[in-house]
């Protein structure tokens, strides 16, 4: 049997791909929808995609089932869950596809996959058995999607808090619940297989570590410690989850409704910085954060290219405008799989940092400041505070009178912000305060971005405040 796990750093997404190496036959577990990485290293090993995937309707990432079943690939997804958790794109269509439930079981050569339904992260969530049938009769390991990780499960509350089910939550925590107690009676040898590791929204406290085993995860992960009760594991499950990215909610709708069909990648086209200031799109800026704040394009966003490239971009950005990209020629086919990968599609022309050195037109900028600053002007009524960390990390202290607004979050929540004062932007060290900084600038906002490390103003002035949420 062969078996490659495939990591994707800035989602922290695992893929699989399994192969039969006595039939040449693979399947994808879990695909990113630039199918054509799993093409290529199929070839590489002389193996021939015929089957792929999903463990369930996935909320941070466009799944690339469907580009493959377009590409005559049979698909496998789940039937569990009620009515409107089900792969509506499939549903009567004419790909070759099989839905499957719990106890269902198919097979690809020599290896066997058994179905196993694990709800609670979504309540189609399903997790498969792997068996090398060349080798034994007995299960290997188990690919558990967002069920279980290590170190961590999958957080039951983005019905609720990324796809706006109210009331949702709670249920589905007990729900995973019942999923952790069945998990316990799995044999404690089996590797498990995560869709997911450390970086990932789907989790609270997701290891590094890519792949663990049962009897690992029942003897050292906090969840499963604090599985004790339903209604104590509810409460610790529920407690601390971070603010989802605001995309989540539109990825849940895409893969359950169906993805576009994207064919091949997008090419964008280098133009001049005169041809993407006229043009009606938005301008998304890759530059360092200081670079920006020193000379961006009015209207521009910033989204360094680093980890946070595509879940900014994501959280920004209209799915559905036109895109122009100011980034390095070597990063431009990374960036466009990065985006395309959140359902960013229409990306339709770049300049390079170069260009932009060279650029005589008019620049905004935006002034940097650090905690001292902030301490002197903050108390001015005509200036607000804006803490953009996540609310587990502004309750552990903040400054007084600050609004909290996780970065993630803030297009969604921007009416809450006062238009009338200057914003004193930050977050922990700067850098989701710069992206915060760019969108608020864009929507016509004065802003300062704070490029200090709060632990600074903590150490010399205190930890607490009268606090004001976005809640």
């Amino acid at each position: 049997m062969y078996f490659k796990q495939i990591f994707d750093k800035k989602l922290a997404q695992y893929a699989y791909l399994i192969g039969c190496q006595a039939t040449g036959q693979a399947i994808v577990i879990d695909p990113m929808r630039d199918v054509d990485q799993y093409f290529e290293l199929a070839a590489n090993e002389n193996l021939r995609i015929v089957a792929a995937a999903d463990s369930h309707i996935h909320a941070d990432y466009v799944s690339g089932l469907r580009e493959l079943a377009e590409k005559g690939v049979k698909v496998y997804a789940s039937d569990e869950g009620d009515a409107d958790w089900k792969y509506e794109w499939l549903l009567g269509s004419d790909y070759d596809y099989t839905l499957v439930k719990d106890g269902d079981s198919f097979t690809l050569g020599n290896i066997k996959f058994d179905v196993l339904h694990t709800p609670g992260h979504t309540p189609e969530s399903i997790s498969f058995l792997v068996t090398d049938g060349a080798a034994t009769d007995e299960p290997m390991g188990v690919l558990t999607g967002d069920f279980v990780f290590v170190g961590d499960v999958g957080r039951p509350d983005l019905l609720e808090t990324a796809a706006g089910q109210k009331g949702a939550m709670k249920p589905a925590a007990r729900q995973l619940y019942q999923s952790v107690e069945s998990f316990k009676n799995l044999p404690e040898y089996l590797q498990v297989w995560p869709a997911h590791g450390s970086g990932s929204a789907c989790g609270k406290a997701l290891g590094a570590v890519p792949e663990s085993t049962v009897g690992y995860e029942l003897r050292f992960s906090p969840a499963f410690k604090a599985s004790g009760s339903e209604n104590e594991f509810v409460d610790f499950i529920l407690d601390g989850q971070p603010e989802p990215p605001l995309y989540f909610g539109r990825m849940k709708k895409v893969n359950r409704e169906g993805p576009a069909v994207l064919g091949s990648l997008p090419q964008p086209k280098r133009l001049s910085v005169e041809e993407i200031i006229n043009q009606e799109g938005l301008i998304v800026d890759s530059r360092s954060a200081e670079q920006y704040m020193h000379g961006y394009v009015k209207g521009s966003l910033l989204a360094t290219f680093d980890n946070n490239f595509n879940t900014i971009v994501g959280s920004y950005a209209d799915a559905d405008q036109d895109l122009y990209l100011i980034i390095e020629e070597d990063h431009l086919q990374q960036a466009v799989r990065d985006l395309v990968r959140v359902g960013i599609d229409h990306i339709e022309g770049y300049v390079t940092p170069e260009q932009m050195v060279n650029w005589e037109g008019d620049r905004d900028h935006i002034d940097i400041v650090d905690f001292e600053a902030v301490e002197k002007d903050r108390k001015n009524p005509d200036v607000a505070l804006l803490d953009v960390r996540k609310e587990t990390e502004f309750a552990e202290g903040h400054l007084p009178d600050a609004i909290n607004i996780a970065h993630t979050r803030l297009a969604d929540e921007i009416n809450k912000i006062p238009r009338d004062k200057k914003l004193l932007v930050h977050c922990a060290g700067g850098q989701r305060a710069s992206y915060a900084c760019g969108l608020l600038a864009k929507e016509g906002f004065s802003v300062e971005w704070v490029d200090d490390d709060f632990s600074r103003w903590e150490e010399k002035y205190g930890r607490t405040g009268a606090a004001t949420s976005s809640k």
